[in-house]
C-alpha cells in the first residue's frame, strides 16, 4: 500500500476518537445540555418581592449591546446543576435559593463553550445582582501553504476561531436596583 494511503486511512480511524475528545461537556453547576430557552421580555415591571422569610434571592440581569460579542442571544443560568432561567437582551429574572453554598453557571445558548462558573455562600434575607460578562479571544488564521498529492501547492487563508468564555461579576445593590428598574423582566419556555 502506499504510504500516503496508509496515513489517510489511520487519520480517518483516529477521527471519532478525536471528536468525542474535543465534545464539550458543560460544568456540573448548569443545566441539562438539551433544555432550549425561549425568552419573552416584559417591559415596565414592579420590582421583584424581597426573598421569603429564612431564603435569598439572586437576581440575574444581562446586559447585551451592539459591541457585545454576544449581541442578542439567549443567556441561561443555572444554580446547582439546574437551569434557573434564561435572559435575551437587557433583561432580568429571579430566584429565591434556601442560605448556603450556590455554584452559578452562565452558558449562550447552543455553544457548549462560551460557559462560566462561580460559587458564594448566600445568607438568608440577602438579595444578590449578578451579571455575565464575555472575553473573547481569536486563534488560528494567517498564511498557509497546502501541498496536493499531484505536487501543486496552493496559498490562503487558514479559518480561526473564536473562544468565548462568561465570567460572573457580583453588582452591588446600587447597580443592581437600577438594571431591574430600566431593564425588561425575562420569561420563557422550555422545550421540555
Amino acid at each position: 500500500m502506499k504510504p500516503r494511503l496508509v496515513g489517510l486511512l489511520l487519520c480517518a480511524s483516529l477521527l471519532p476518537a478525536v471528536c468525542a475528545h474535543a465534545k464539550t461537556i458543560l460544568p456540573d453547576a448548569c443545566g441539562d445540555e438539551g433544555i432550549k430557552f425561549d425568552v419573552s421580555t416584559l417591559k415596565d415591571q414592579p420590582a421583584p418581592e424581597p426573598p421569603p422569610a429564612g431564603s435569598a434571592q439572586i437576581i440575574f440581569a444581562e446586559e447585551q449591546n451592539a459591541r457585545a460579542s454576544f449581541h442578542m442571544v439567549t443567556v441561561r443560568y443555572g444554580v446547582d446543576g439546574n437551569w434557573a432561567g434564561a435572559n435575551y437582551g437587557d433583561s432580568y429574572f429571579v430566584v429565591n435559593v434556601a442560605p448556603g453554598v450556590h455554584h452559578l453557571c452562565v452558558n449562550a445558548q447552543g455553544d457548549k463553550k462560551a460557559v462560566g462558573v462561580t460559587s458564594f455562600t448566600a445568607e438568608p434575607g440577602k438579595i444578590y445582582y449578578y451579571e455575565a460578562s464575555t472575553t473573547v479571544t481569536r486563534s488560528g488564521g494567517g498564511m498557509v501553504t497546502t501541498h496536493a498529492a499531484n505536487g501543486a501547492m496552493s496559498t490562503g487563508m487558514a479559518p480561526s476561531s473564536m473562544n468565548k468564555t462568561f465570567q460572573f461579576n457580583e453588582l452591588s445593590e446600587d447597580e443592581g436596583k437600577y438594571r431591574i428598574k430600566a431593564w425588561k423582566l425575562a420569561t420563557w419556555k422550555t422545550n421540555k
